[in-house]
């Protein structure tokens, strides 16, 4: 997790992970590091006392429940967030999947910066890398890891899952997301992205002070709303890296280890039909089947009827044959 990515030389990258081939030492060499001390230290914090605050909720939960408004205002706050991961940060400005109105750009953006998953530009950069390199030398969060052995195996679960985030990661801006820096909105937006992490806490703070009147009320506000929905945004999203790309089915051809997982879907916002992400990586919609729930598609669908939203990229069948385990292509000639 960096917080604002390293400028460095101009390159070009791929916004789709399946139509560029890159040189596999590039991956290594690609930026300059980050991750230093007080790198470490941000992301320990930001790791860490989310998990701390959700045992003491637990402990709270336990002694006395959680009140109706905390509830609402903790599963709104989620979903706001969990939208601007999801829509925003991965549908919209990682892979491009459909042209929205400029207010809706923005508040998309500001939505995924309140989630404490990093700034935009280092979050897309990192993804986009991911797709180029899935689950080989260079992927920064693939489960997979030399050796057989149920250790190794947990091991890789463990560094898919949160421990690349402590790890030297390297973010070269310049080559994976040069769209994005040319974006004033968005540029500016992943540079003051501290500030829009604060203002996801203040928010259910000063929202449970105004309904409480009582610093009591607005600490529990704060707990359920601010940090116990960072805990589990987390550690959903997180899950998608690790998850799934070890346990699901595989219904289409990839070159990768990633799998969908339908019970992740609700959760995720229908993140977790990931091997059907990997196989169409530009597609508004993840869960291309039939019954397949997808809240973010639903919502860029309902976009594209209120006409916020554009020149959206759908599955089509014959798009999805191509790839589908099962089914052989269609070649001409």
């Amino acid at each position: 997790m960096i917080i604002a990515p390293v400028r460095t030389r101009a390159s070009t990258a791929p916004l789709d992970g399946h139509t560029a081939e890159v040189n596999p030492r590039a991956a290594t060499f690609d930026a300059t590091a980050t991750g230093g001390m007080v790198q470490r230290a941000v992301v320990t914090a930001i790791v860490f006392t989310p998990i701390a605050a959700g045992v003491l909720a637990l402990v709270q939960f336990w002694s006395h429940g959680i009140g109706w408004f905390d509830l609402g205002l903790a599963i709104a706050m989620y979903v706001v967030t969990g939208f601007g991961v999801t829509i925003g940060y991965h549908r919209l400005l990682t892979h491009g999947s459909f042209r929205p109105r400029r207010w809706l750009k923005i508040v998309l953006a500001v939505a995924g910066s309140m989630a404490f998953e990093g700034s935009i530009i280092s979050w897309t950069s990192i993804h986009r890398r991911h797709h180029v390199y899935s689950d080989r030398p260079g992927d920064p969060h693939s489960p997979v890891r030399p050796g057989n052995r149920l250790a190794d195996r947990i091991g890789g679960l463990w560094h898919a899952h949160a421990g690349w985030l402590f790890q030297r990661n390297r973010v070269d801006a310049q080559r994976w997301s040069p769209d994005l820096l040319a974006d004033k909105d968005i540029a500016f937006i992943s540079s003051t992205t501290p500030a829009w992490m604060v203002a996801s806490l203040v928010i259910p703070f000063a929202l449970g002070w105004a309904v409480t009147q009582s610093l009591w009320g607005a600490f529990l506000a704060l707990l359920w709303g601010g940090l116990v929905r960072i805990f589990v945004l987390h550690h959903i999203t997180w899950s998608i890296n690790s998850v799934c790309h070890v346990f699901g089915r595989q219904p289409f051809r990839t070159k990768d280890q990633s799998r969908n997982v339908p019970l992740l879907a609700l959760v995720s916002f229908g993140e977790s039909w990931h091997n059907a992400h990997h196989a169409f990586p530009a597609l508004a919609r993840h869960g291309v089947d039939r019954w397949q729930l997808d809240p973010s598609a639903s919502a860029i669908a309902l976009f594209e009827r209120l006409k916020w939203a554009s020149e959206v990229r759908w599955p089509r069948p014959e798009l999805l044959a191509r790839r589908r385990v099962g089914v052989v292509p269609v070649t001409e000639g």
